[in-house]
This record gives C-alpha cells, sequence and structure tokens, in this order.
C-alpha cells in the first residue's frame, strides 16, 4: 500500500494507535541517541534520509520529526518513546552488524524553542546534536516560501513578512521560556530573520549539553560534497563509515516564484554579518556563503 495515497482521517487514526501501543511497550523500546535539531529550511530532511539509510540506523516509526522536546513535552517520555523501534530490532541489527544499532529523529524547531536544549540534556544526557546551517539570506526567503505553501503565512511578499517579524515575535521567546504550556504559532512559523542567528541558538544549546556534543554542518557543503559530509557527520556519531552509503538526493526543495529584492538582500547580509563571524568560531572557518 502506498502511504502517500492514505487519507489524513485514516492517517491520524492509524497514528494514534500506534502511539498508544507504543507507550503500552516503551520500556522494550530503544530512545535515540542522535538527533537532527535545525536549522529550518537547512536541508535537514535530505540528511535524514541519507542516515536512515545506514545499515546500522532505525529512524523514528512513524515520521521523522516528533517534536516531543519542542511543542510535545507535556506528553511524556512514554509517548516520545513510543515513536521508535523496539529494542530487539536493534539486538538483530547489532547481530548483524557487529556494532550497536543507534536511532534517532529530526525535529528543526528544537534548535529554536528556548526551553527545547535543557530537555534534551535532562531526558537524553548522552544524546549528539547535529545542525545544519546555510546562507540566512536564502535561507529566510526559503522559510517564507515554505510557510506560504503551507498556509501557514498570509502575507506573500517577503519584504512585508520581514517588516512584521518584530510585532509578531513580542517578547514571544520570553513567554515560551518562562511558561512551559505556552505555545506560539507566530515563534515556530514567522521567525523568518531570526532563525539566521545561528551562533546564538548554538550557544545555548552547547551551554546545556556541551559543545563537544554537537556537529554543525553547512548545507551548501552536504549538498556539493555529500559523501565527504556525510562520512563526517558518521565519525562524530560513531557509526560505521565503511558500509555502502546511500544515494543522495536533495529533498523539500521548492522551486522559487521570483528572486529576491537586490536591496533587501543587501540589507539582509549586512545584518547577519557579525552573526556569520560568530559562526566562524563553530566552524572552524568562514562560512562558505560569505566566501563566494
Amino acid at each position: 500500500m502506498d502511504v502517500r495515497r492514505v487519507p489524513s482521517p485514516v492517517k491520524r487514526v492509524v497514528h494514534l494507535g500506534s502511539r498508544s501501543y507504543g507507550r503500552l511497550t516503551s520500556p522494550s523500546r530503544m530512545t535515540p541517541s542522535f538527533l537532527i535539531c535545525g536549522g529550518q529550511r537547512c536541508g535537514t530532511t535530505s540528511l535524514y534520509r541519507a542516515l536512515a539509510a545506514h545499515p546500522v540506523v532505525l529512524k523514528a516509526v512513524l515520521h521523522k520529526g516528533v517534536h516531543y522536546f519542542d511543542i510535545d513535552y507535556d506528553h511524556g517520555m512514554s509517548w516520545y518513546k513510543a515513536h521508535f523501534p523496539r529494542k530487539r530490532h536493534a539486538e538483530r541489527i547489532q547481530e548483524l552488524h557487529g556494532v550497536p544499532a543507534q536511532t534517532f529523529e529530526s525535529s528543526p524547531y528544537y534548535m529554536y524553542h528556548p526551553q527545547a536544549a535543557a530537555r534534551i540534556a535532562a531526558d537524553l544526557p548522552a544524546a549528539k546534536l547535529v545542525v545544519l546551517v546555510r546562507d540566512p539570506v536564502e535561507r529566510a526567503y526559503s522559510q517564507h516560501h515554505h510557510e506560504v505553501a503551507r498556509g501557514y503565512e498570509n502575507e506573500r511578499d517577503f519584504g512585508n513578512a520581514l517588516a512584521l517579524e518584530p510585532a509578531r515575535l513580542h517578547r514571544q521567546e520570553d513567554k515560551l521560556a518562562s511558561d512551559p504550556a505556552y505555545y506560539s504559532f507566530a515563534h515556530q512559523h514567522h521567525a523568518y530573520k531570526a532563525r539566521g542567528e545561528y551562533a546564538r541558538y548554538l550557544s545555548v544549546m552547547a551551554q546545556h549539553v556541551g559543545r563537544e556534543r554537537i556537529h554543525v554542518v553547512e548545507s551548501e557543503r552536504f549538498f556539493a560534497q555529500p559523501e565527504q559530509v556525510y562520512d563526517e557527520v558518521c565519525a562524530f556519531l560513531g557509526l560505521p563509515i565503511n558500509m555502502k552509503r546511500p544515494v543522495f538526493d536533495q529533498h523539500n526543495a521548492r522551486p522559487r516564484e521570483s528572486d529576491m529584492d537586490p536591496g533587501l538582500r543587501r540589507e539582509l547580509k549586512n545584518y547577519y554579518a557579525s552573526h556569520d563571524e560568530a559562526l566562524t568560531a563553530w566552524l572552524g572557518r568562514v562560512p562558505v556563503w560569505r566566501k563566494a
């Protein structure tokens, strides 16, 4: 059966039943040893599918993004574990390949939610985090088109959406940080400019999980040199790199409706100059988009 053709209401019923069963069996289920935490519109889906194809990696059972540590934390750890494979599956993988199996998920909003990093540190104290970054100007532009296409953004003009951002995000981060039950649609879907301040979010994550557990990947490098970057990620995660590589494809790419206004592009590039400079310390080099 082609799951892409299953009606959405049916999918929801199936997912609900699977999670209910998963909760009952949560003690026998794996917990992630690594997470793809962001950034949004930076190639996370492509990297997720590449890593999910690794012979000793078991992906999340229902879908790639669980969103537990950002918007669904109130469901509890048994609900979270319901999304992952059974330990006996991992044991079979280890018997077959001679190395421990790993499982993971990819929820790009983890990078940005003010409480996500602390929650990850508390509940997955040994997990490693993989973060993708991309030219922040292109990332913001891509996100806007993505949100419009999904019906989450009514302002179709990118410049106008940027102008609305400060009012939309006013005090939202503070409220999210202080109230575990608070949810902000604007913070999740309308933070176009803010999402490209990568070093700021990475610093917060490092305060909670430790810098040594974070690996940063430029998506431009990943798409230009997928084999090399894939091997680097596998080495960081402790995955064997002498196994068959996956087919590298670019997923979730949306065609642009029009090019960005040159003046707005210059304005954004200047805005991100200091943020890109701060990111240099994480990458150990100037970001590739600053070399162009």
